[in-house]
């Protein structure tokens, strides 16, 4: 009797966390079931885990109404394709990563064709546009939480939900001192560091990346020798960090990813607001966080905004543990304030890293791409006994 074809998924991630996190999943189902294939859109992790990925995520990997606006186009040609594409190869299930102005749009055009869909990292819906609780209740048949009040948020609008734990726990180096990572990134052992984590997405860079450097002027005056590193995302070319230091006096040392290792090797970072606020933060080292958009996006999102914060730090803490600078307050100079009061130890910095060891426990355990692919598992047809 011939054997029925290996069950596949669709899977569709955008920018370099949710590649990510995508790869993380994909590994733990294919340690589950062997037997699965993928395809479909992402980043280099998920090519190496031997997803055929007929789109690159770069392509959508756009924020803010003025950067999304000239790319609507391409960004709806290749939903179109992916959307085709699993109408000819009618997958068992879908997993969606991130990206919900993209993803909820494409869980649309698979839902009428009877495809299953499960979300990993939910839209931030209980932050701003809650309406769209009721769009996810008729296209997601499983949420995969990564916050623990995600969960009975979800549950209390009708949307099967699970909180899997934070998939950035499992990314985080082991605890080390700052001097052992600056030794594992062949950096100066001594001397003063600062890390400068301005985003992973070129629009990002443009607004986010000259006024780092010019607080890291500043500071770098003040502190004779100071070492100021700049973990690059992938999707970043090293030109595009380097050219934005010309004429500033200050020399970055790059580092090909590993960001959370660079904030471990820091004395303090500044980190544009992100997942990679939330890495940084489990690294418990002090951090300012910061961000800017256009101004048009600006006022929309105020408009829009039902919480208090920005940064996922403060929002799971239910307090403000960092500073958040964000738009008009994003300078130089502010900046540079909330780093030294930060630096030296002191009851500041003190009340800072204790903020953020009580955001890390409550994270909880290890173990969101297993737990997350037990649950995708619910959705695929029972695997055939041998």
């Amino acid at each position: 009797m011939t054997p029925p074809p290996s069950p596949r998924i669709l899977v569709v991630a955008g920018e370099a966390s949710g590649d990510t996190h995508a790869a993380e999943l994909v590994a733990a189902l294919q340690a589950l079931r062997p037997d699965l294939t993928f395809f479909g859109m992402g980043g280099t992790r998920l090519a190496a885990r031997g997803v055929e990925l007929l789109f690159d995520a770069r392509e959508v990997s756009v924020m803010g109404i003025t950067e999304v606006l000239p790319r609507i186009p391409r960004i709806l040609r290749i939903m179109k394709g992916l959307a085709d594409a699993a109408a000819e190869r009618k997958p068992d299930c879908a997993i969606l990563v991130d990206i919900p102005d993209f993803n909820l749009r494409l869980a649309k055009k698979l839902k009428a064709q009877g495809i299953p869909v499960a979300y990993y990292v939910s839209p931030m819906i209980w932050a701003w546009r809650r309406g769209r609780v009721r769009t996810i209740q008729r296209l997601v048949d499983r949420m995969l939480c990564i916050l623990p009040f995600e969960e009975d948020f979800y549950r209390e609008a009708g949307v099967p939900a699970r909180y899997v734990g934070s998939p950035v726990l499992e990314q985080m180096p082991a605890a080390a001192s700052a001097r052992e990572f600056r030794q594992r990134l062949g950096l100066s052992l001594d001397a003063p560091t600062l890390a400068l984590l301005p985003g992973s997405r070129m629009g990002e860079i443009r607004r986010i990346l000259p006024t780092l450097v010019g607080a890291a002027k500043q500071l770098s005056q003040e502190r004779p020798g100071l070492q100021v590193v700049v973990p690059v995302a992938p999707t970043i070319d090293r030109q595009e960090i380097t050219s934005r230091f010309e004429g500033s006096g200050v020399t970055p040392v790059l580092v090909d990813g590993r960001a959370p290792e660079v904030v471990g090797a820091s004395d303090a970072a500044v980190v544009a607001s992100g997942t990679a606020v939330l890495e940084a933060g489990l690294m418990e080292r002090p951090l300012v966080v910061v961000y800017r958009v256009s101004l048009v996006t600006y006022w929309v999102g105020r408009m829009m905004l039902k919480v208090a914060f920005v940064s996922l730090i403060n929002l799971l803490a239910g307090r403000r543990v960092v500073p958040e600078l964000l738009q008009g307050d994003m300078t130089p100079e502010k900046i540079a304030t909330e780093v030294r009061n930060v630096w030296l130890p002191g009851a500041p910095r003190d009340a800072m890293i204790a903020g953020l060891a009580e955001v890390r426990g409550r994270l909880g355990a290890v173990g969101a791409a297993h737990r997350a692919a037990e649950t995708v598992l619910e959705l695929l047809p029972p695997r055939p006994v041998s």
